[in-house]
């Protein structure tokens, strides 16, 4: 009976600690309740300094469904949920390593959600949209000073799918293409292959305005279409370079 009392015990106290790690481990994972909703919207206005970064600013601001890599420099990679795993090890590759991981052991990143959240490990949901990456590491950089000592936060961009650009007609490669860095006209040129022997080396540059205007307490985007041209030929001549133009989010590029 002593045997038998014992066996039961053990496995009482067996059950009762997996219990105990498997809430400690969601707990951690989530992240809920660690941090106030209200702490976090005063450190990310503390960054913003209340003024969201005009979409002119040459550094990437984040938008929705971007996937992001985040990391705890020493503690690894902080995503939580779906991501980009073939992307991750690309995007690190020639980054310093993080504690003892190298760049292609990391993992994936975190997409936007379509709040503008992120779901990052110990901090719970965290707003990113209208974030520069580097203001975005600065306010990680916060958040995880609560949970860490002086933590290191490096946050980069897997894959922009919030800032596009689309190039059409003569070129060789069409298509939609990725807005994550300043790009002119001449760069998108070549990025989609350059002209094709049929083309008249003319572009045209069409975009929709987005002036936000203020209908019945609501905002709503303006839909004014503005069109530039552009004659690559002229701009090999030296004149008129300034029709080399940095695109927009959203643009549509005709090779003619």
């Amino acid at each position: 009976m002593k045997t038998v009392s014992l066996t039961v015990k053990t496995i009482v106290w067996v059950v009762l600690c997996c219990c105990w790690l498997s809430v400690s481990w969601a707990a951690e994972s989530s992240g809920e309740g660690v941090i106030a909703n209200e702490t976090k919207e005063q450190y990310r206005q503390e960054i913003l300094g209340k003024k969201a970064p005009a979409q002119s600013d040459k550094e990437y601001v984040i938008g929705y469904r971007d996937i992001l890599y985040v990391e705890v420099y020493g503690e690894g990679p902080m995503a939580i949920g779906p991501g980009n795993p073939a992307a991750a090890p690309a995007a690190m590759e020639g980054m310093a390593p993080g504690g003892q991981d190298d760049a292609a052991s990391r993992g994936a990143g975190a997409e936007v959600g379509t709040d503008g959240r992120v779901s990052l490990r110990h901090i719970g949901d965290v707003y990113a949209v209208g974030m520069t990456l580097t203001q975005f590491a600065d306010y990680l950089k916060k958040l995880y000073g609560t949970v860490y000592d002086d933590p290191n936060v490096i946050v980069t961009l897997l894959k922009s799918n919030s800032r596009q650009y689309t190039i059409m007609g003569q070129v060789r490669t069409p298509g939609v293409f990725p807005l994550d860095y300043p790009t002119v006209v001449v760069k998108a040129i070549a990025k989609a292959g350059g002209f094709t022997e049929w083309a008249d080396n003319k572009v045209s540059i069409i975009r929709q305005g987005n002036d936000q205007i203020v209908e019945k307490g609501q905002e709503k985007a303006q839909g004014k279409v503005e069109k530039f041209e552009f004659d690559y030929d002229d701009f090999l001549d030296g004149k008129n370079t300034d029709k080399n133009i940095l695109l927009e989010p959203g643009d549509v590029v005709v090779a003619h």
